[in-house]
C-alpha cells in the first residue's frame, strides 16, 4: 500500500471512529446563528456572505473534529474496559494514538485558521474555545453533570457564528446557545443510559449513573422541555415570522417522539432516538428559521 493509499484509510477510519457525519447535529444551528447576525445584527438587513458561509462550515467542522477525537483519546483506558466501546480503532490498534494525536492537533489548527479568515474577535476565542472542547472530555472524572459541559461545547455555535459574522455578540443569542445545550444534553443523558453499571464499576459520573435509569429520563425530558421553552422565546424576541414557530412546533414534536423511544428497561431503540431524531430536528429547525428570516427580508 503507498503511502497515499495509508493516509488515506487512516483518515477514513478517523472519521469513522469520530462519525463525521453527526456534524450535521450541531452546524444547522450554527448557520442559523449566522443568519439571524445578517439580519438582525449591527448592519442589519443583509446576508452573510459565500466566503463566511464556508469559513463558519470549516471552523465548525474542525472544532467537532479536533473535540471527538480528543474525547477518544482521553477515554482510551476506559474504552479497552467497556465491553461497548471495545472495538473502537484506538483500542484494537486500527489506529495509532500517536495518528489521532496529529488529526486533532490538524483540526484544532484549521479551527484556529478559519476563524482569522473571519474577524478579529471569533480569533482571539478560538483558543477559549478549544480549551473548552479539551476540558469536556475530563469532566465524567468528577461531575455527574458532564452532559452540561457536552451542551455547551454545541450550543456556543450559534453564537459564534454570529460573533463570525457581526463582530460582537446579542446577549439573545445566549438564550439560543442555551436551548441548544439542554437539546445535546437531554439526548446525551439517554446516550449514557447504556452505561450505568461500567460508569459505576469505573468510578465515572452521569445522570443516569446518580439518579438511575428513571429518574435520568425525567432530567432528560424537563432539559427537552426547556428547549422549547426557549426556542420560543427567541423567535419571540427577533420578531420571527410564522415558519418559526413552525419549526418549534416540529422540534416539540420529534423531541416528544424521541423521548417516547427510550425506556428504563428498554434502550432497543436508542440509536433511532439519539441519531435519526436529532439529525431531523436540526435540520428542520434550520429550513423553518431560515424560511422565516427569508420571507421577512
Amino acid at each position: 500500500m503507498t503511502a497515499m493509499a495509508t493516509l488515506a484509510a487512516k483518515l477514513r477510519t478517523t472519521l469513522e471512529m469520530i462519525k463525521f457525519e453527526h456534524s450535521v447535529f450541531a452546524l444547522p444551528f450554527a448557520l442559523t446563528g449566522a443568519l439571524l447576525a445578517a439580519r438582525h445584527g449591527p448592519a442589519g438587513a443583509g446576508w452573510p456572505t459565500w466566503p463566511q458561509v464556508g469559513w463558519i462550515v470549516v471552523a465548525m467542522v474542525g472544532a467537532r473534529s479536533a473535540a471527538m477525537t480528543m474525547n477518544r483519546i482521553a477515554d482510551l483506558e476506559y474504552d479497552r474496559r467497556n465491553p461497548r466501546t471495545a472495538g473502537r480503532p484506538l483500542v484494537t490498534g486500527a489506529l495509532s494514538l500517536r495518528f489521532a494525536w496529529v488529526f486533532t492537533l490538524v483540526s484544532a489548527a484549521v479551527l484556529v485558521a478559519a476563524a482569522w479568515e473571519l474577524n478579529r474577535l471569533a480569533f482571539a476565542l478560538s483558543p477559549v474555545a478549544l480549551a473548552l472542547l479539551f476540558a469536556y472530555s475530563y469532566t465524567k472524572r468528577f461531575t455527574s453533570y458532564s452532559h452540561l459541559v457536552l451542551g455547551f461545547c454545541l450550543g456556543i455555535g450559534p453564537g459564534a457564528a454570529w460573533i463570525a459574522i457581526a463582530g460582537s455578540l446579542d446577549w439573545r443569542m445566549l438564550v439560543l446557545c442555551a436551548a441548544v445545550t439542554l437539546w445535546v444534553a437531554g439526548f446525551d443523558v439517554l446516550y449514557a443510559l447504556q452505561d450505568i453499571e461500567f460508569d459505576r464499576k469505573a468510578g465515572l459520573h452521569s445522570i443516569p449513573q446518580r439518579f438511575g435509569a428513571a429518574g435520568a429520563l425525567w432530567i432528560s425530558r424537563g432539559m427537552h422541555l426547556g428547549v422549547i421553552l426557549l426556542l420560543g422565546w427567541v423567535a419571540w424576541s427577533f420578531g420571527l415570522a410564522w415558519p418559526a414557530w413552525a419549526g418549534v412546533g416540529a422540534v416539540a414534536a420529534l423531541l416528544f417522539y424521541e423521548q417516547s423511544l427510550v425506556a428504563p428497561n428498554d434502550l432497543s431503540r436508542l440509536n433511532a432516538a439519539f441519531f435519526t431524531t436529532n439529525g431531523f430536528v436540526s435540520i428542520l429547525f434550520f429550513l423553518s428559521w431560515g424560511t422565516a428570516l427569508w420571507i421577512a427580508r
